[in-house]
């Protein structure tokens, strides 16, 4: 059964178009010939009007999967990936000896943990992490339940981390070292999809060093729980606490109203705006067994 997430997206125009946008950033990038643009163009008219059953992260998946096979890519976004993993790991060495010298760090490695949200070229091409590191640093979240997801992160046993983008790895990794380190399985894709973080940009930050890594089973650029792999659903089940970044993964599991998922991230358009009902740009920490108007 499709979502109601989802059917909101599939019925939002603008949501359709920022799926292709960020295609013809693809076009220009790879300097794909008007011919094969055409192509890929009419299967995704045909795929987002032909998959109604389908979750918008699945329709995501199908159209990543035919750019990368009419251009003959594994991986479009395999560059800015490699970029943002070294940027942030630059960023990391600042921070860390900062914030381990804090009487309380949670706050802190909370704030860079969202900031790093915004290393998403699959919403976009460019961004500033340093004005957004500052902006996230003093700004007030529009929905706030870090002082309970604090206390459920003291009190869990078994902590299940649901990675987003490349880049953004490097900031969960100084949370996680700084506030829960023993008892966290991470997760990635299992392949790539847009700039989505996988087990290669796992290794490359040794975010292994720091926690236990596995793969959701399913390339798309969120948590598709049907289609997940066993080994993953094991690890989610039996969960304390869910920590979801970034929008995709919201978008994936918002549904679900389950009290152990706590969802952070910047918000990034205004469909999950208005969704959530606060102003695009602005930084939230939201359990996800709450009604939104509660926060």
């Amino acid at each position: 059964m499709v979502d109601v997430i989802t059917k909101k997206i599939l019925k939002d125009r603008r949501c359709v178009d920022c799926f292709k946008r960020s295609y013809q950033r693809l076009f220009k990038k790879y300097k794909v010939c008007e011919e094969n643009q055409k192509k890929l163009l009419i299967e995704f008219d045909k795929i987002i009007n032909d998959s109604q059953d389908l979750s918008a992260h699945e329709i995501q998946r199908e159209l990543s999967h035919n750019f990368c096979d009419l251009i003959g890519i594994d991986d479009p976004f395999y560059e800015e990936k490699k970029q943002s993993n070294v940027q942030a790991l630059e960023i990391f060495k600042r921070w860390k000896p900062i914030v381990f010298k804090e009487p309380d760090s949670f706050k802190t490695t909370l704030r860079l943990a969202i900031a790093g949200n915004i290393m998403d070229y699959g919403a976009s091409d460019h961004f500033d992490i340093d004005s957004v590191i500052i902006k996230v640093l003093h700004a007030e979240f529009a929905i706030d339940n870090s002082c309970e997801l604090k206390e459920r992160i003291e009190s869990a046993q078994k902590i299940l981390y649901l990675g987003d983008n490349a880049g953004e790895i490097v900031f969960d990794r100084l949370f996680i070292e700084t506030n829960m380190s023993d008892k966290v399985t991470y997760v990635v894709k299992s392949g790539p999809v847009l700039n989505d973080v996988t087990m290669a940009d796992a290794d490359e930050v040794a975010m292994c060093h720091t926690a236990n890594v596995i793969t959701n089973g399913y390339d798309a650029p969120s948590t598709v729980l049907s289609k997940s792999s066993e080994e993953f659903l094991e690890h989610y089940r039996n969960a304390d606490l869910i920590i979801s970044k970034g929008q995709g993964n919201l978008e994936g599991l918002l549904h679900e109203n389950d009290d152990r998922i706590f969802f952070l991230l910047m918000v990034k358009c205004d469909v999950i705006a208005e969704l959530l009902g606060v102003d695009k740009g602005s930084f939230v920490v939201f359990n996800g067994g709450k009604r939104i108007e509660e926060s």
